[in-house]
């Protein structure tokens, strides 16, 4: 029996495209696809995990291929990780911590002392949150090329960006000191939240709490309509994807009435893949990986300003503006809900489901 085709494309779920004409040998007669759907409960499932694998893929780190595994490159490949490790890791430590001292001396005495006028204080901290972010870009030997005209705050205005990684922010923010949409994160990335993030207007939200969506909606509107407020900045993914693939955005930042600025931000992975798994490592053990790398290459666009058309939905401008940023990062589109990553089965649940189906099959196909 020839392999069946199991190379999953979303843009083509049927499954009757997965299966060759001459894929079934048989004696006693053809054996056709209806017969299979006796056991629909079973296969049913597994084009479920099928379709999951193929979810899976826009968040899976896909690492280049080795190539220091011979006599000649493997001792260059051993200086470069000294010089990695031993040099440059060393000293963008100390740009960092030389970054942090000069943020901090300043940061405290103009959030302090200036609290009876707004105006000047928010205008200095946005100019020292642009400042830190400019020296965690220069800790990953950030090369980093911006296209379009520089975001500037207008009301009634929000961007939206596809996301890969927190890094995604920085890079943002090192040029326009955003009011960004974010999940609260714990430890030392949650107190910066906290503390020196909220000087700029960002809005943290918990997943797991129902009530938050309510609050985050009605503080997202109240931004938008003030004309003294950071610009506005969400990421509709609501998750990291690996910077190939683009999932569904969500509908809020849509919903606004306002015009909506697309930021296409695409990484070249020559030296470092930017996503960060947030199931499988911290933001501080991803910040060690980008800080002995070589450098982070990355390129953003920002895009023509988009309004939403006469009869379209929500759901409408959020797909056209998704399509928007797709092409220009060259990423690829799908249909999923990136908030699934949070819900999905184990990899062993649906390796053993994928395991069933695979025998019931073979059943099948011994029984005729």
């Amino acid at each position: 029996m020839s392999k069946l085709n199991l190379e999953f494309d979303p843009d083509h779920p049927n499954i009757e495209d997965y299966l060759h004409t001459d894929s079934i040998q048989e004696p006693l007669g053809k054996l056709r696809l209806h017969d299979l759907l006796d056991i629909s409960p079973t296969l049913t499932e597994a084009v479920g995990a099928i379709v999951d694998d193929s979810f899976t893929r826009c968040f899976k780190s896909n690492p280049p291929e080795p190539w220091n595994w011979n006599v000649y490159l493997f001792p260059l490949w051993c200086l470069g990780v000294v010089v990695r490790y031993g040099i440059l890791f060393p000293v963008r430590v100390l740009i960092l911590t030389i970054g942090w001292i000069i943020f901090l001396s300043c940061y405290i005495p103009v959030h302090v002392l200036l609290k009876g006028h707004d105006k000047i204080r928010k205008k200095l901290e946005r100019a020292l949150v642009e400042l830190i972010c400019s020296f965690f870009v220069a800790s990953w030997t950030g090369v980093v090329k911006y296209h379009g005209p520089r975001p500037c705050a207008r009301p009634k205005q929000v961007f939206v960006a596809n996301h890969t990684s927190m890094i995604d922010f920085i890079i943002l923010e090192q040029m326009t000191a955003f009011a960004v949409i974010m999940q609260k994160h714990p430890g030392w990335v949650g107190l910066l939240q906290s503390t020196i993030l909220e000087s700029v207007g960002c809005i943290w939200f918990n997943r797991s709490e129902a009530k938050d969506r309510e609050i985050v909606a009605r503080k997202l509107r109240e931004h938008v309509e003030g004309a003294d407020n950071n610009p506005l900045l969400i990421f509709p993914e609501g998750t990291c994807v690996n910077n190939h693939y683009s999932v569904m955005f969500k509908k809020g930042a849509f919903e606004l009435g306002s015009t909506v600025c697309p930021i296409a931000i695409k990484y070249n992975k020559i030296f470092v893949d930017a996503f960060w798994n947030s199931r499988k490592q911290s933001f501080t053990t991803h910040l060690l990986q980008l800080m002995t790398s070589w450098a982070v290459v990355c390129d953003v666009w920002y895009l023509e300003p988009q309004n939403m058309r006469p009869g379209e939905t929500a759901i409408e401008f959020a797909e056209r503006v998704r399509g928007i940023i797709s092409v220009r990062a060259g990423i690829k589109k799908v249909p999923w809900d990136g908030y699934l990553k949070y819900s999905r089965p184990s990899p062993k649940h649906r390796e053993r489901k994928q395991q069933s189906f695979a025998d019931s099959v073979l059943r099948r196909l011994e029984d005729k």
